[in-house]
């Protein structure tokens, strides 16, 4: 019997790993202190797979950190998600893993095997205050030589319209990657929270507004899993993901 507090979901996620390449100042992670845990590939294939069996999963996302210090995991839940039709099967990455460009173009061709349909790459002024651009690049190149959808996912402060000096760097990032023919999303506003608050606070009123990307917990569409395993509450390392769901109480 479903969780009524879970009826509507459709969307799982893993924060593969908090290990990253940058050191961002707009990251809400803060300083990223616990970086060399993530999550095992095999425990995560099978909680998609028990999810998927009972829930109409729409999308599959992975992320961090940076997921790709970590392919073996975004491999094993990519292939599972194409393995069970799951309509979008997303990678949210820096771009920045590697500088040796026979594994960026592995990597790559991996990705599109595996099924990835949506890959979001985190580009800005934030980014690139630590990640080299050209890396990214070469990255960016490969993913859409072997026909991987991709889309540049900028973080702006304050507004998409906003004309601080991060923004006004950020449009130029994006412009150079015109030869690429890359089209941009819509990004996202940075809230302040963890380094945001730390590095970006002038722009930021006192009061804090409501943070946008957390759900109503008596109406959850996304099970998202922590690189220890922690979920919903319970932890899928100690119960089965489907005992987890079952008995979750907001």
């Amino acid at each position: 019997m479903k969780n009524q507090y879970l009826e509507n979901l459709n969307n799982i996620e893993f924060v593969v790993t908090y290990a990253c390449t940058g050191r961002c100042k707009h990251c809400s992670e803060g300083d990223h202190t616990s970086c060399g845990e993530r999550i095992d590939p095999q425990i995560a294939a099978d909680a998609v797979r028990k999810i998927a069996a009972e829930y109409d999963i729409k999308t599959v996302m992975t992320f961090g950190g940076e997921p790709l210090l970590y392919t073996d995991t975004v491999y094993a839940i990519m292939e599972t998600a194409k393995e069970l039709n799951i309509p979008k099967r997303q990678v949210i990455t820096n771009g920045y893993f590697s500088k040796n460009a026979e594994r960026i173009r592995e990597v790559a061709e991996r990705l599109a095997a595996c099924g990835v349909n949506d890959l979001l790459l985190s580009v800005d002024a934030f980014h690139q205050e630590t990640i080299p651009l050209d890396v990214v690049k070469q990255f960016a190149a490969q993913a859409k030589k072997y026909g991987i959808p991709i889309r540049l996912q900028p973080a702006w402060l304050v507004s998409a319209t906003d004309d601080n000096p991060y923004n006004v760097k950020t449009r130029e990032i994006l412009d150079s990657f015109a030869d690429l023919e890359i089209s941009v999303s819509q990004g996202n506003v940075i809230f302040p929270e963890g380094n945001a608050l730390k590095y970006l606070a002038e722009y930021f009123s006192d009061e804090l507004p409501e943070n946008p990307y957390v759900e109503d917990p008596r109406d959850v569409r996304c099970v998202s899993f922590e690189p220890n395993g922690d979920v919903l509450g319970g932890n899928v390392y100690e119960r089965d993901i489907m005992e987890i769901l079952e008995n979750y109480i907001p």
